[in-house]
């Protein structure tokens, strides 16, 4: 990745970069959901796996509250992660919207390039970035094109 940025314009990272500003504090969000979910739905799981499967019939009072107690920490761990997927939806929505908007903005490239490319990041938003660069790219060389050949 870093030598990807290395052969990038620098028009083209300026645009890279606004969008991660954009898209930076649900990025953080989803990170620490993220982060809390996994040690808690572990911590469920291991710890409700030996009270149910290793000592079943060790001291059914305290076996009972503990169960019910990791059971909880489980479904907040299960909340967590939830959430931390519907931030990553989020994030994907918000950077799409961005790409086109962006894209329709721009006016050193023809419509058809424009719709095209708008399609593309609508169609295959996993391939997303991949295509907005190769955009941002084409409109850096529009753009090189038009300063280059004026008098």
């Amino acid at each position: 990745m870093i030598q990807f940025m290395n052969d990038v314009p620098n028009s083209v990272k300026r645009e890279i970069e606004k969008l991660e500003e954009i898209i930076s504090p649900f990025l953080k969000k989803a990170s620490k959901y993220a982060l809390f979910s996994f040690p808690l739905i572990t911590l469920s799981i291991f710890n409700l796996f030996i009270l149910l499967f290793v000592a079943p019939n060790q001291n059914q009072q305290y076996s009972a509250t503990s169960i019910v107690i990791f059971a909880v920490i489980g479904a907040i761990g299960m909340a967590f992660s939830k959430e931390a997927k519907i931030q990553r939806i989020e994030i994907q929505n918000i950077s799409t919207d961005y790409m086109i908007e962006r894209i329709k903005k721009s006016e050193l490239v023809s419509e058809h390039l424009k719709k095209e490319y708008s399609s593309l990041i609508k169609d295959q938003p996993s391939m997303a970035m991949q295509h907005f660069i190769a955009f941002l790219k084409k409109e850096h060389q529009q753009r090189n094109t038009i300063f280059n050949n004026t008098p």
